[in-house]
């Protein structure tokens, strides 16, 4: 434990002081071997790269050796593929513990090897998408990925990985569920190692579920990040708009780790190392990096020449910011000058007749045009109640959410009282989305619910001013508000986890007529 604890403050040491560099590209390098079906352990595993740990531990070694020898100060596992969800392609999915564990005390033993007082080297384990993008796909559910997610993760840590890196995300539900895997792993063992989070943005300019770089990072921001980054999909040169983005709103270190441009009709990569390198020193002159490595198509020349442009070179310095910040498929920030945000209540069956008439008739797709309309209508937000006594909330969540996520972008407002929908709601959300709400009306019991949730996906709060008080509950003097504002913020910073503090984004309160707001 002591040398994983010292490992861990090692790594946030030099992150301080220089930019570390991560190997390049692992399924070209295999592929550059000519392997045959034999060397993958049988015809049907041929293509299985992650069997490779197994049946050629020596072509692995060789290709993590290769790029330690270059100056590369991270290199990741040969697990890309490895959880069950992938690995059930092959029949292997009973031997997620084994490929991970043995993938990452392989890039250990090559670690070990080359590592010294003056450059150490660290062990990455390599956390792939699936091949199921949730809000894209389908094919999966929530509690699938948070399982699948989990199980590498576990083998990974068990074979002495120094980080993890949840890599090449092309929707953000996945990243909640490997988020909340890892944490649950975590947990269970009582230890932690840190995380990274890289994601991909096509050509297009968003991931492949739509989200955008802006959007994508917000919805993580809960997280305690090692990073956040982007890697593959494109060449450097395609990544700087959404590189600085990240630079200017992350308060943690950003990763960039692009392919080696894109490849011709042949499937040849045309960015050499030097016209790579040269993009990139850019970056990391505009001081926006912190961790760079190469992607499909990037080999230890690649590799080389990044790790001496870096030499000399500062890291960037993240910075806490008091921003408030939201999102769906689409980014919206709460600041002074873009105010009112404009919440759309019609998808409300408290509210709407016409909405609550549809749900109760099961006409799911005509209650999700009324969502699509309110936002066409100039909607930032779109505030969701399915409460009614006469029906299965949670039954309404799955078959209700699942259509409005396909036709809205705003951020969601997720309104109820009830905790087991607040969760349910927020497995459908891409972005960082709301509760509303919470209140002291009952005592600590609202706060010790949804708070734990709140943290878990990373959702804002709306906090009401109502206390137990039987005479004056509900605030109505600007003097019992902001008592009650000032108390609410109290606990939930020092006793439910909302904290200010140097890992966390401080609290921003609005008190206006009926409510007190806490943004996280």
């Amino acid at each position: 434990m002591m040398e994983r604890e010292t490992r861990t403050k090692l790594l946030e040491e030099l992150l301080a002081e220089r930019i570390l560099v991560l190997d390049g590209a692992m399924g070209t390098a295999i592929q550059a071997r000519h392997l045959t079906a034999e060397d993958f352990g049988g015809v049907q595993l041929e293509g299985c790269n992650e069997n490779l740990v197994l049946t050629r531990p020596d072509v692995i070694l060789d290709i993590h050796r290769g790029y330690l020898e270059v100056g590369a100060d991270i290199i990741e596992t040969n697990t890309f593929g490895g959880t069950p969800i992938v690995l059930a392609e092959y029949g292997l999915e009973n031997q997620v513990r084994q490929l991970n564990e043995t993938a990452a005390r392989l890039a250990r033993q090559a670690v070990d090897e080359q590592s010294t007082s003056s450059k150490p080297r660290f062990v990455a384990g390599s956390i792939g998408p699936t091949t199921k993008a949730i809000s894209v796909t389908g094919g999966v559910t929530f509690d699938q990925l948070i399982s699948a997610f989990h199980d590498q993760a576990a083998g990974l840590v068990a074979g002495g990985a120094d980080l993890l890196l949840v890599e090449t995300q092309q929707d953000t539900r996945n990243v909640k569920a490997a988020l909340i895997g890892i944490r649950q792993l975590f947990d269970e063992i009582g230890y932690t190692v840190p995380v990274m989070v890289s994601g991909t943005i096509e050509a297009m300019g968003t991931m492949l579920a739509g989200q955008t770089v802006e959007a994508f990072l917000t919805s993580v921001m809960h997280a305690d990040l090692l990073s956040i980054g982007l890697n593959c999909a494109t060449g450097p040169e395609f990544m700087t708009d959404r590189i600085r983005s990240l630079a200017e709103l992350a308060e943690t270190r950003v990763s960039c780790i692009p392919n080696a441009g894109l490849p011709n009709e042949e499937g040849v990569y045309l960015e050499t190392p030097e016209s790579m390198a040269g993009t990139l020193e850019r970056f990391v002159d505009h001081g926006w990096i912190n961790l760079l490595g190469g992607c499909c198509g990037t080999t230890p020349s690649h590799i080389r020449a990044l790790a001496q442009m870096v030499q000399g070179k500062r890291p960037r310095v993240a910075a806490k910011h008091h921003r408030s910040l939201f999102s769906g498929i689409d980014f919206v920030e709460a600041s002074d000058d873009q105010r009112p945000l404009i919440v759309g209540e019609r998808t409300n069956e408290v509210g709407s007749r016409k909405f609550k008439r549809l749900i109760t008739e099961e006409k799911y797709e005509e209650a999700a045009e009324i969502a699509r309309q309110q936002v066409k209508g100039g909607a930032q937000i779109c505030d969701v109640n399915l409460q009614n006594a006469d029906r299965d909330e949670l039954y309404d969540v799955d078959r209700f959410y699942k259509r409005m996520i396909r036709v809205v972008k705003t951020p969601i407002m997720i309104d109820t009282t009830d905790a087991l929908a607040i969760e349910r709601a927020l497995t459908y959300c891409q972005g960082k989305s709301i509760i509303n709400s919470i209140n002291l009306e009952d005592g600590l019991d609202k706060f010790e619910r949804v708070t734990p949730i709140a943290r878990k996906y990373g959702a804002a709060l709306i906090v009401g001013c109502i206390d137990e008080d039987k005479q004056q509950a509900q605030a109505i003097t600007r003097e019992r508000k902001l008592e009650i504002a000032r108390r609410s913020v109290k606990l939930l910073t020092e006793n439910y986890g909302i904290r200010v503090g140097h890992h966390h984004r401080p609290a921003r309160i609005s008190v206006c007529h009926r409510r007190c707001q806490l943004y996280r």
